[in-house]
């Protein structure tokens, strides 16, 4: 079981900046595909941005490329998003989640959000225009 906490949302204006962190428990959290989702209101949840285990390969969202960076940190256990130039469509509940499938390849990762396992509570962003 894995369990994994969100951290760093909230409230900036419009061109602002955030730092999402996501801390994993386990002992395996290098092996872990990782991925953030964001869900805003009356929406369903959507990939934002995903890293491989190996944290050499990521992809975007065409919504997001350019502005925000995923990044891990295989020591602590911790999965990033820094999200600059924020919008006030990028207002959302953002969630990270764990695809606890071993690949073969240390650079697969998906942006489908039915191959994550495990998921966060999530944290809110709100961008004010």
């Amino acid at each position: 079981q894995v369990q994994l906490v969100e951290s760093g949302g909230g409230l900036v204006q419009t061109g602002g900046s955030l730092r999402l962190s996501c801390a994993a428990s386990g002992r395996t959290f290098s092996s872990y595909a990782m991925g953030w989702f964001r869900q805003a209101p009356g929406k369903e949840r959507a990939f934002v941005a995903a890293i491989s285990r190996s944290g050499d390969s990521t992809t975007y969202a065409d919504s997001v490329k350019g502005r925000f960076t995923i990044s891990r940190d295989n020591a602590k256990n911790t999965v990033y998003l820094q999200m600059n130039s924020l919008k006030p469509e990028d207002t959302a509940v953002y969630y990270c989640a764990a695809d606890n499938t071993f690949y073969s390849n240390p650079y697969y990762h998906t942006p489908n959000p039915a191959a994550y396992d495990y998921w966060g509570q999530g944290t809110q962003v709100t961008v004010s225009s």
